[in-house]
């Protein structure tokens, strides 16, 4: 048996050594708690710990999120990595030999297209540095780079390259290696003459920028005009390597320091990231030319607990930076803005004011996002009109109304009524009518299902009461839970019940049990996590074996779970044929009446039976 390209037994090596409380405990600050690990989720924002690792089954799940899973799927959603990629990286730290192959034909093309792409894009990166550093071509794009203060150091390190005016140059470079023009094609390296004549380089006359995956390889590239024609900047198409809505410039480089530091910078230009990192901000990153995705942002929660957003200082860039603050506070970033003097951009003040201002007055002294929605606001209001003055009191106490914490309204209230000269208690009276208008219309925070522990909503839910689910829901999760952690219930179950569970995602759950045993398994949840694949279910049996003990489980509980299952189908059957029956009644045919009420009755029967 293999998991995709990748054979059980690697699989279980790989869970056999890396001890989730290892893996997990390297990002997560744990706390034992009987026989759990609890700690602050990393992938959602809160202030008491829900997220919870189970040592004994090797699993985590988080109560506010819902993200579970085992050790792979922890590394999966906390890098990015996929399936593969997570094992891979865990089988390289725990030496054990990387070996598999592709299980399929269609995967193995697959596998040689990409690693025909990613060796495409390499040999064009240092085609293009070359060109740059060592041809008559590229002297003048050279001497660009250098009057814009940078480098051959910095050049070198983010191996930006020219790509000269000539019509084909790339292209018949890496032809010459044996690359396709198809392939290149499909690489956005070249493209089609619109008269069908052959091919011409996508990139021409151009400064290049090299743009790399996770691990460093380059898979796109970005291009700045040195000449009048337009675009001015130009990227990579999307291809099987690259997608701008996704990919963040300098990442790779960036990762490290992020980690360590908490925060990343984010900024609109590659020079912009470029010259910060010239100057010490070494967790700087950027958007390839485009406006800011929940892909980006998700990126970046994986990697960062606060976002400084350090967009150019003139109208434009301060309405992008107003515009980021709620994608980034939805995937769960703590956000503060830079504001950069003069309408500068991050280029222009670093050349001018040098690296020491820039981190001390630009990036450590980011102001809260709020202070920044304020600031902004205002500058659509003549605050010398009252009318004026008033709409901007108002509008600021919404903006207000909306902050998860007591003490921060307070703040800013009281910072208001200081800089306008008005009752601070008119002012909060303002702001708790928003506020309470703002709680009814929405459930605030990132944990919409369970308030009681959410960080943005500040623990306002704790007096809901939950939810009741109905006895059958109830009778499925149990039910599985047994059969998680006894093949024997689930063989029972197996030959009872079958697929007839309700609840479809319960049904598909029982299905993967059903093969996990028919392959000679053991019950083993992380081993069982690791068999799925498949996020969802992943997460659905992760909260199922951490809220389940198993406790309690014998044959007439085993017993009482099914037949509360079984009963469904009769139930929904009889509420539906009663309905039927009034109808009937309704339109005066007695005769149909009271052949659904004899239905009714053999269906009721058939209930008491089970």
């Amino acid at each position: 048996m293999s998991y995709g390209r990748i054979p059980e037994e690697v699989i279980e090596a790989v869970l056999n050594y890396h001890d989730i409380a290892d893996v997990v405990g390297k990002y997560v600050n744990l706390t034992k708690q009987g026989q759990y690990l609890k700690g602050l989720c990393p992938f959602h924002s809160e202030k008491t710990p829900s997220f919870t690792v189970t040592p004994e089954r090797q699993t985590y799940y988080c109560f506010g999120c819902h993200a579970g899973g085992n050790s792979i799927h922890f590394l999966m959603e906390k890098e990015g990595y996929s399936f593969i990629e997570a094992v891979r990286h865990m089988a390289e730290e725990a030496n054990i030999p990387i070996t598999w192959e592709s299980s399929s034909g269609e995967e193995t093309e697959r596998q040689k297209e990409a690693s025909a792409l990613l060796a495409a894009h390499e040999l064009a990166a240092k085609w293009y540095h070359y060109v740059l550093l060592n041809t008559e071509q590229g002297r003048h794009a050279l001497e660009y780079l250098r009057s814009r203060g940078l480098g051959d150091k910095w050049i070198d390190f983010f191996q930006i390259g020219y790509a000269p005016p000539m019509r084909d140059k790339l292209g018949q470079f890496l032809m010459k290696r044996e690359l396709p023009q198809p392939m290149l094609e499909r690489a956005g390296l070249i493209a089609a003459r619109s008269d069908g004549s052959g091919y011409i380089d996508r990139f021409r006359d151009r400064i290049i920028f090299p743009i790399h995956d996770y691990k460093g390889r380059v898979i796109a590239f970005a291009g700045r005009a040195l000449g009048d024609f337009q675009p001015k900047y130009l990227n990579s198409p999307e291809t099987p390597l690259f997608n701008k809505s996704r990919q963040l410039f300098n990442l790779h480089h960036a990762r490290p320091t992020i980690r360590k530091s908490g925060q990343a910078v984010l900024f609109e230009g590659y020079m912009d990231v470029i010259k910060a990192w010239e100057a010490g901000v070494l967790n700087g990153v950027a958007t390839m030319g485009t406006a800011l995705t929940e892909e980006h942002a998700l990126a970046l929660r994986r990697v960062a607990d606060t976002a400084i957003v350090c967009y150019d200082g003139d109208q434009a860039g301060q309405a992008a930076a107003y515009k980021s603050i709620p994608v980034l506070e939805k995937a769960g970033l703590h956000v503060k803005i830079a504001v950069i003097p003069d309408e500068s951009d991050p280029d222009e003040y670093i050349s001018a004011k040098g690296a020491d201002k820039f981190r001390s007055e630009v990036v450590e002294a980011a102001m809260p996002a709020v202070q920044f929605r304020l600031a902004h606001i205002r500058t659509n209001f003549n605050l010398n009109d009252v009318d004026d003055k008033f709409r901007y009191l108002t509008t600021a106490a919404r903006i207000i109304a909306e902050l998860p914490s007591a003490i921060e309204r307070e703040h800013y209230v009281k910072e208001l009524s200081t800089e306008f000269s008005y009752s601070a208690d008119a002012i909060k009276q303002e702001m708790n009518e928003f506020r309470q208008q703002f709680l009814k219309k929405r459930e605030i925070g990132d944990n919409n299902e369970n308030p009681w522990n959410n960080g943005i909503d500040n623990n306002r839910g704790m007096k809901k009461a939950p939810s009741l689910l109905p006895a059958f829901h109830i009778a499925e999760i149990k039910l599985l839970a047994a059969m998680m952690l006894d093949r024997d219930i689930a063989e029972e179950v197996s030959q009872r019940i079958g697929d007839q569970f309700n609840i479809e995602d319960h049904a598909a759950l029982a299905a993967y049990l059903y093969a996990f045993y028919n392959q000679g398994n053991r019950p083993e949840i992380s081993r069982f996590l690791a068999f799925l694949q498949d996020e969802g279910l992943s997460r659905l049996a992760s909260s199922i074996a951490v809220r389940e003990s198993g406790q309690g489980i014998n044959p007439q509980v085993i017993e009482d779970y099914i037949r509360e299952i079984k009963k469904v189908p009769y139930l929904n059957a009889i509420k539906q044929k009663k309905q039927e029956m009034v109808q009937a009644e309704r339109s005066g045919s007695i005769v149909q009446a009271a052949q659904i009420a004899s239905e009714i009755i053999t269906l009721e029967k058939q209930l008491k039976s089970l």
